[in-house]
């Protein structure tokens, strides 16, 4: 019995993976006519349509990014370059940034740098050889090398978590500077003066910001420590093998939980003793015990803002301006009068 084309498809399909020209030939009609029938399907007759669609049932096919590119020349999808998947900050930021980039059929990939110029662009590379559609990148310190990838690829890119009108692309984010200095300054509202601030590694331009901004503004003690809770825990017993501050100003909340654990651990009460202060506002940090004051960040707001701007870039070619976020001064149980 001879096999009809039809059968001698699913065969070979049933041995490899399925392609766009597995159903093609199944349906006995173009790759392009199947790239329609994904892409715009309302262009193809009813009855041809009905044949692709029968063929991708029957040889259990799910169209992919690259399927749906053949014909469209769209992958639809943006890459985020990041510095780490271990940080609340941005957990939140790409989930808002996923939900919004769906809402506009969009699909996110997320790629981390490890706040390294050299791995980001190497990164950046591979999701403009996959056919990354934009980019999000974090802060604003990066190689010559990655702009020059940009600028070839004409990819729209924005930057996030900062805010400069002057940058080479557009930032979507808040004043690292300004967030800092109003974090100094409802400590010496309070009264203290002798306040040491703890900070993660300065490789980090945004903590770089935050420590210029204080830098020459009184009787401020600096120390870098490890961006965690133990880095905090380790910091504090650093500040008080010198000498004793009155307040700590803790310049990411996750240093600031653990600085407060063991401000209390040395004996001390928070703030009666010695206050502490914090800068990002996480989820959980309402609910330290005292409760932490710190600085809310709108990074939710920032993640769904970015998710608009780029798909309205890469959509419909309209390049975003700077948008800068308003912080807030969040006042809670862990500072206090100065004793």
């Amino acid at each position: 019995m001879i096999e009809s084309r039809a059968e001698q498809v699913k065969k070979t399909a049933m041995r490899k993976r399925v392609n766009l020209r597995d159903v093609a030939a199944d349906a006995g009609v173009s790759v392009a006519t199947v790239s329609r029938v994904m892409n715009s399907p309302a262009s193809v007759a009813p009855a041809t349509r009905e044949r692709v669609e029968g063929a991708m049932r029957r040889l259990q096919w799910v169209p992919s990014a690259a399927a749906r590119a053949i014909n469209s020349g769209r992958t639809r999808f943006v890459g985020a370059l990041v510095p780490t998947l271990d940080s609340d900050i941005f957990a939140r930021v790409l989930a808002n940034l996923e939900q919004g980039l769906t809402a506009q059929r969009l699909s996110l990939v997320v790629a981390t740098t490890d706040d390294d110029p050299k791995i980001e662009v190497a990164k950046a590379r591979a999701l403009v050889d996959i056919g990354a559609e934009g980019l999000i990148v974090s802060g604003m310190t990066r190689s010559p090398d990655f702009h020059d990838l940009i600028d070839r690829a004409r990819l729209p890119t924005i930057a996030i978590s900062c805010h400069d009108p002057e940058y080479s692309m557009p930032t979507i984010g808040y004043d690292n500077h300004g967030a800092a200095l109003a974090a100094l300054g409802h400590l010496t509202e309070l009264g203290h003066r002798r306040i040491a601030v703890l900070h993660g590694p300065v490789r980090n331009d945004r903590t770089r910001l935050r420590v210029a901004a204080l830098q020459g503004q009184g009787d401020l003690s600096f120390h870098e420590t490890a961006l965690s809770t133990k880095g905090g825990c380790e910091g504090v017993r650093a500040v008080l093998a010198g000498y004793r501050p009155s307040a700590i100003l803790c310049l990411s909340d996750v240093i600031a939980a653990g600085a407060m654990a063991e401000v209390q651990r040395q004996g001390l009460r928070v703030p009666a003793d010695m206050s502490v202060m914090g800068l990002d506002d996480l989820p959980g940090s309402a609910h330290l015990y005292p409760a932490l004051s710190t600085i809310h960040l709108p990074v939710s707001r920032m993640g769904r803002g970015v998710a608009d701007a780029l798909a309205g870039w890469v959509e419909r070619d309209e390049k975003p301006h700077p948008h800068l976020l308003d912080f807030e001064l969040i006042a809670r149980a862990s500072t206090g009068p100065c004793p």
